[in-house]
């Protein structure tokens, strides 16, 4: 399934709070970084952003979902998860789940 291009604008512009938003074309979606640390994937017309042991708490408790694939006839998934779907409304409500995703990538690089 393809990414809107305007989609992808759209999550950079829910982002921005966070940091300078660039994206990337990967796997047929996008991979979104925030000031160059890679923080949150487009697939179809859902973001996902990075969690890790310390974050995933929160997005549990608000009912997000897990990003999942299928290769090979097994499900796997990745530490991306969807936000609040009311988080996807305004940056201002995007922003503590930006910093999230920001803190859990920066844990990620430090590995």
């Amino acid at each position: 399934m393809g990414v809107a291009s305007g989609f992808v604008t759209y999550c950079a512009e829910l982002l921005a709070g966070a940091g300078t938003v660039r994206s990337r074309r990967m796997f047929g979606g996008y991979g979104l970084y925030v000031d160059d640390v890679f923080v949150a994937i487009i697939s179809g017309e859902t973001l996902y952003l990075k969690v890790d042991a310390q974050t995933l708490p929160r997005f549990e408790a608000e009912g997000c979902r897990r990003f999942e694939y299928t290769a090979r006839g097994k499900t796997h998934g990745l530490g991306f998860w969807t936000v609040p779907p009311e988080a996807m409304d305004s940056a201002r409500l995007m922003q503590p789940w930006a910093r999230l995703a920001v803190e859990a990538g920066l844990r990620a690089r430090r590995l």
